[in-house]
């Protein structure tokens, strides 16, 4: 019988595990934390959103440069494969009204009992508490207990799913990169992803309005191109946080590292300029300006403070128009990568073949968010760490079938 080992127990090495498995190889899986799969466990702590139900266009989308790398690994194990093996554990799911994808249960534990104990019945074995440290001389791979004594193990195909580096006190610490760098493997440097933003507020504006949210509004980077994120975000007495401000990640770091980055918000991106302008021209000559944004734009406490931060009001109906449909928000960092949900950087595509096999260590395959591509939150990381999980297995089956 054919052996493998999988190291990491997060959704891309589980899956990695369970393909192998029902093909009949022998499958270990190591992880350092004491229980698996600890991230994805918190991030169903709120409700799990698995995947996305928007159509696949769009899907792609989310995934940036990366797509190209990845559509053809969510043709494989796409949004409804993954619902149905959602199903297949006593899963259901359902689809939310923003389009994210739910268990029916709406939580992580019964769908990860009963994954595990699926996994036992396939015969695979969990190793806890050892930390992989790298490859020995002969190419096995090397391991440090919880006792701290060194461990090598040999076996016929590698899974690594070592996960990116955030959330450490999960397990993802991108402690696999100075190991990968040694070895001659290209690795983009980790940054943080689907992170909040750094705004030197006023002390006011911050005072009031720290945990505020900025209902409906769609967010861009000046200057990066590209379709608006729309939904609510939240002011922080650091910054913003929120669902459009971690889709604009990649364009905000990229600003930051030629020089300055603004956030321009869009408080009405349902109405035009034009709109916008109508409206206000209707001023009655009494209206003090906070009257004025209320009666003509229905616009909150927080949103018209928000045009303060900018500066003070214009009065011409049309200068106030265009700065509600593009707030300047001058951006000074990205929280770090502490505060961050997940990591950009990684492993990079042109250190792995289209079956996610290191072109330098033959056998060897990684998954998950170790390698470089991101995607924002709703249900997009979970699908593409499945994805290139059930690829990265059908990989090392085929090296197996050809007797490598």
């Amino acid at each position: 019988m054919s052996t493998a080992t999988v190291v990491g127990g997060g959704p891309a090495g589980l899956i990695a595990a369970e393909t192998l498995a029902r093909a009949g190889v022998d499958v270990t899986v190591v992880d350092r934390m004491p229980s698996v799969p600890r991230k994805f466990m918190l991030a169903g702590h709120g409700g799990l959103n698995i995947t996305h139900s928007e159509d696949r266009a769009a899907f792609l989308t989310r995934y940036g440069a990366s797509a190209v790398r990845l559509a053809p690994m969510l043709d494989v194990f796409g949004p409804a494969d993954l619902r149905a093996w959602c199903a297949e554990l006593g899963e259901p799911t359902f689809v939310g009204t923003s389009g994210r994808v739910f268990p029916q249960s709406f939580r992580a534990t019964p769908l990860v009992r009963a994954w595990l104990g699926r996994l036992a019945e396939q015969g695979v074995r969990l190793e806890r508490r050892q930390r992989w440290t790298g490859w020995a001389d002969d190419g096995a791979l090397r391991f440090t207990g919880a006792d701290g004594a060194a461990l090598t193990t040999e076996q016929d195909v590698v899974v690594l799913a070592l996960g990116g580096a955030s959330w450490a006190r999960l397990g993802s610490d991108g402690g696999w990169v100075d190991a990968f760098v040694g070895r001659g493997i290209e690795v983009t440097p980790m940054q943080p992803a689907n992170v909040g933003v750094r705004v030197a507020w006023s002390e006011t504006f911050a005072e009031r309005f720290a945990g505020a949210p900025l209902k409906s509004v769609a967010l861009s980077v000046r200057g990066a191109g590209g379709a608006p994120a729309r939904g609510d975000a939240m002011v922080t007495r650091a910054g913003l946080e929120g669902g459009p401000v971690y889709a604009i990640g990649a364009p905000v770091r990229a600003a930051l590292a030629v020089g300055t980055c603004v956030i321009e918000v869009d408080l009405r991106p349902e109405m035009s300029v034009a709109h916008l302008a109508d409206r206000l021209d209707r001023r009655r000559p009494k209206d003090s300006a906070s009257t004025w944004l209320r009666r003509a734009l229905n616009l909150d406490p927080v949103g018209a403070s928000l045009l303060r931060e900018a500066g003070p009001v214009p009065t011409d109906p049309a200068a106030v128009a265009a700065l509600v449909k593009a707030v300047p928000v001058q951006v000074s960092a990205t929280a770090g990568i502490e505060k961050a949900i997940s990591s950009a950087g990684g492993v990079r595509w042109s250190q792995v073949d289209e079956h996610l096999m290191l072109h330098t260590v033959p056998g060897t395959f990684v998954a998950g968010e170790m390698l470089d591509w991101e995607a924002p939150t709703g249900g997009y990381l979970l699908q593409a760490s499945f994805a290139t999980g059930v690829v990265a297995a059908q990989g090392a089956l085929a090296w197996l079938h050809a007797g490598r």
